[in-house]
């Protein structure tokens, strides 16, 4: 018996698809989501603008519930709506005049990051190339200089689940100077992270996929130790170290992580999150990391069977939680699986991705595989 299968129960859609296997997209809403929102209506309902007492703590409170997924310490996780905006404020913690004012990335990240990066006026970004699946970390130190003022690097990349190496690149940007922002948005709560092991300067995602929190809750950690010497230009009133003096001018920064706070909250998603990070953390994501690599490689060999293209690496220690799979058709053939109860998705570049999670059945995945050979007339 898989243990972690009692924590079928909690989740309602699994009950309404043959297989919910896009977890690398959207994880399943915990059943307590439905009293959480509900204890959020109770409050502005019965407290009104008092439930603001409540409500306000919740952007740590919540980031503490986080913090041990990542490894990272208490009160230095602020919660944010997503990782747009979280690399925004990073951004603007940078003064862009030349000669320090290079950005490296990869070709592979999330086009959402790069996006701000090319458009930070006087930042000049440049890319390093991966093969598709994945980047060779020493294509990322080779841009890495003496004029690099940030490196952004995704842990697992969401078109293939490569593992990329960050340790090597982390030490070289900081060899020369440079900040390391790490995007872990594809790998917290699906392998197991340590923020204060990599040595980043900020990391950051959101909690619609593997953490089973919903949209609008985005996370950023800042490496406690560097807090201080930051000053976002992107801030808002709770950024102040005094928020209801309601001074106005130039802002007297908050010296704990609410200097990364900005604008009022979005209370909502707040509530729900919380409902996935506790289950996460229940579980633990050793377990769950060790049912993934089980599941993941028996769809690898499933689809070998088929003599479908993997578009993922094959190496455990070099895969996330998916495995892409693709042949001529598959954009067609993931709508159809879709409209037969097997919940997946695709992507130009990588094909089908099938992404279980801990409270996915081996039942479920070898029944997607099969629908797939029939689709395929195999």
């Amino acid at each position: 018996m898989d243990p972690l299968l009692k924590w079928r129960s909690a989740f309602p859609i699994l009950e309404k698809k043959r297989g919910y296997l896009v977890n690398n997209s959207l994880g399943a809403m915990p059943k307590k989501v439905y009293d959480r929102l509900h204890a959020f209506a109770d409050a502005w309902a019965n407290d009104g603008v008092l439930a603001w007492h409540d409500w306000v703590p919740q952007v740590v409170q919540t980031g503490n519930l986080l913090a041990p997924l990542i490894g990272a310490p208490p009160g230095s996780v602020m919660m944010q709506t997503n990782v747009a905006q979280i690399t925004h404020m990073i951004l603007s913690c940078f003064d862009w005049r030349a000669p320090r004012n290079k950005i490296v990335a990869t070709d592979l990240n999330f086009p959402s990051v790069p996006y701000n990066f090319f458009a930070t006026r006087g930042a000049e970004a440049v890319l390093a190339h991966g093969d598709g699946v994945t980047v060779d970390p020493e294509r990322i130190i080779d841009l890495i200089d003496a004029r690099t003022a940030l490196v952004s690097l995704d842990l697992v990349l969401f078109r293939s689940s490569a593992i990329v190496d960050v340790k090597p690149v982390i030490e070289k940007a900081h060899a020369v100077g440079a900040r390391v922002v790490v995007d872990g948005y594809q790998a917290t709560g699906a392998i197991p992270i340590d923020v204060t092991a990599l040595d980043c300067d900020f990391f950051m995602g959101g909690s619609v996929k593997w953490l089973c929190g919903g949209p609008g809750a985005g996370y950023l950690y800042v490496k406690p130790s560097i807090l201080t010497e930051l000053q976002p230009s992107a801030v808002g009133w709770w950024s102040h170290k005094e928020p209801f003096d309601f001074e106005v001018g130039e802002i007297d920064y908050a010296t704990d992580i609410h200097r990364f706070m900005a604008g009022s909250p979005g209370v909502p998603a707040l509530y729900s999150a919380s409902a996935g990070y506790e289950i996460i953390n229940e579980v633990g994501v050793a377990a769950i990391r060790e049912k993934s690599l089980r599941l993941t490689q028996l769809c690898i060999d499933l689809a070998d069977e088929q003599g479908l293209t993997v578009n993922s690496p094959r190496a455990p220690h070099e895969r996330g939680g998916t495995v892409c799979v693709d042949f001529p058709g598959s954009e067609a053939a993931h709508h159809q699986l879709i409209e037969r109860g097997f919940i997946v998705d695709w992507r130009p570049g990588c094909g089908i991705r099938i992404s279980p999670h801990f409270y996915n059945s081996e039942d479920e995945l070898r029944g997607a595989m099969a629908e797939l050979a029939q689709l395929r007339g195999a």
